[in-house]
């Protein structure tokens, strides 16, 4: 599939072409990862960040605006022994750009996971030093999520300022070398970002597959109110036919084109899409998707991770939330999925180095 060919899809409003398109993405997806659906408990560890993103709740920015947490080693296992009580594969620890959150204390958790349960672990903590990923791939890390946003530099560099005192920094690279250091690798995007144009989400996708990514994940730029992205100072303006929406449909056909690009890597139905729509979820994975991240942080802490405003598991009970995804995902037809759920790509790449 070409640029103008993602393009032209990315347009479309025809229903009945969009649906085609969309079974052809759920197709490739039985054919290559197959009808598991993947669960990967979310834990939330800190809202504290150093970046002034102008798109996100939690940024420095926001000051006092924001009530700031950062978990203790206790309230992370205990997350983590609930993720083993569900039969999760997997876990994913999240957090601002919090250097509070030492690469000491990370490894210690790492290590304890590993020691006391059979999950596999993602990290998303954003920009760090390499010997930071090295000290945690040592210590029993399995991937590494951290989202390049946009592959547009202009865009990037007026939502993502750099950390005071610093230049900016190019994620591309910091990919790769995760890559390098052996790590199952994870990127994405949002789709709707103010000043994003058809056709820089069509290299988006496109460097999706240039990457080579194990995971990647894509979801809805939803405006925050106390951000200048979301009270409307945007640095980029386009017209309304330039624009790409942040609607539930393109967000569906983006996600079923990097099921197409991407057939052996491993896409999540994001929480920001079931955040329109109640079945959101369920949307996702129609259109290519095989993995669910329910929310495991303490819901004291969960209504302050507010990147986005009324995101959909601030009030989900994680007991009810658990007992009701099963039935969700058999309604449609699937399976929950059994052990890690290690990226289908991934596996195939380690087979081929030996």
């Amino acid at each position: 599939m070409n640029k103008d060919e993602i393009i032209s899809w990315l347009k479309e409003n025809d229903a009945k072409k969009l649906e085609s398109l969309w079974q052809h993405a759920d197709q490739v997806r039985r054919e290559t990862v197959g009808d598991q659906v993947h669960l990967r408990g979310l834990i939330e560890a800190s809202n504290i960040c150093v970046r002034q993103c102008r798109y996100c709740g939690i940024n420095a920015d926001q000051g006092r605006k924001v009530q700031r947490y950062r978990m203790n080693m206790s309230e992370m296992q205990q997350c983590a022994q609930m993720a083993v009580e569900f039969g999760y594969g997997s876990i994913v620890v999240q957090a601002g750009e919090d250097y509070g959150l030492t690469t000491q204390f990370i490894s210690d958790f790492i290590r304890w996971v590993k020691d006391n349960t059979p999950l596999a672990i993602t990290l998303s903590l954003g920009e760090r030093p390499e010997s930071d990923f090295r000290t945690w791939k040592t210590a029993g890390a399995d991937r590494y999520l951290l989202r390049f946003e946009t592959s547009d530099r202009q865009l990037y560099q007026n939502i993502h300022p750099p950390v005071k005192g610093q230049l900016h920094t190019d994620r591309f690279e910091i990919l790769r070398q995760l890559k390098s250091i052996g790590y199952e690798t994870g990127s994405g995007i949002m789709i709707g970002i103010p000043g994003q144009s058809f056709d820089i989400v069509a290299n988006d996708l496109l460097a999706f597959s240039q990457l080579d990514l194990d995971m990647i994940g894509l979801g809805p730029y939803i405006p925050h109110p106390e951000t200048s992205l979301g009270k409307g100072e945007n640095l980029i303006t386009l017209s309304p036919e330039q624009q790409v929406p942040n609607d539930q449909q393109t967000v569906c056909t983006a996600l079923a084109l990097t099921r197409i690009l991407c057939p052996a890597t491993n896409l999540p139905s994001t929480t920001a899409l079931s955040t329109l729509s109640d079945k959101g979820r369920e949307q996702g994975l129609n259109c290519g998707g095989n993995v669910i991240m329910p929310n495991l942080t303490p819901l004291s802490y969960r209504r302050l991770y507010e990147i986005y405003p009324a995101k959909s598991c601030i009030k989900e009970d994680v007991n009810e939330f658990h007992n009701q995804i099963r039935t969700r995902i058999e309604a449609i037809g699937r399976t929950v999925g059994k052990g890690r759920g290690d990226s289908v790509k991934f596996l195939q790449s380690k087979q081929q180095k030996h």
